[in-house]
């Protein structure tokens, strides 16, 4: 898809006067729930979880703590998606839409999200790397070796992270956030079985 320039677009919906952020790649799909794609496809959905981490109240606030820049429009130098997978003991957990953006303000960091697939997309101005665990603090749901959010390993609880349905090891808040790289980050008990999924089915144009 050619790289072209995008600014910020603030609309007027027609129920209660709510304010949308036009996404780049994003405006022929449906806000749809993250459900991840299984390796094998999409037909083995997993059930949702209760667990429940929206996007920040201060998408600002949060960019900052990522040490990430906010902008006037999304960058064109740098221009590719990851998809984030969450899964809490055995149930997926909805990545939500408009993190890193604060529609407000108009502003939008590099790394974001549009909607709820679980697309993250990254577009810089520069060319640079960003990663999992920036990403993570913009969501206000921090991750590092054995901790998710409120969620510690230990008590029978384990955390893993995958990438193209490869285990990683290390600080997970370190892993490289790449084109087209499908990310799993699970936690629970080894008895919730996990499909854990090493491809995403890309919409065309993304």
């Amino acid at each position: 898809m050619p790289l072209q320039k995008r600014r910020i677009a603030i609309g007027v919906a027609v129920l209660a006067g709510a304010v949308t952020l036009a996404a780049c790649g994003s405006d022929s799909k449906k806000d749809t729930a993250a459900t991840p794609s299984a390796a094998g496809g999409g037909d083995n959905k997993p059930v949702a979880s209760s667990v429940n981490w929206p996007a920040p109240a201060d998408a600002t606030a949060q960019v900052k703590a990522a040490g990430l820049p906010m902008l006037g429009q999304e960058g064109q130098v740098l221009h590719i998606h990851s998809h984030l997978d969450v899964f809490v003991d055995g149930k997926a957990v909805t990545v939500p839409a408009e993190i890193g953006i604060d529609v407000p303000k108009q502003q939008i960091s590099p790394l974001h999200t549009h909607d709820t697939s679980g697309v993250v997309h990254i577009e810089s101005p520069v060319q640079a790397e960003f990663t999992l665990g920036q990403f993570m603090t913009e969501w206000n749901v921090p991750i590092g070796n054995g901790l998710l959010g409120t969620f510690k390993a230990g008590g029978g609880k384990e955390l893993h992270v995958y990438v193209n349905g490869k285990e990683q090891t290390g600080d997970p808040a370190s892993i490289k956030l790449g084109a087209h790289e499908e990310i799993a980050v699970v936690y629970g008990a080894p008895a919730d079985k996990v499909q854990v999924p090493s491809t995403y089915a890309w919409p065309e144009g993304l």
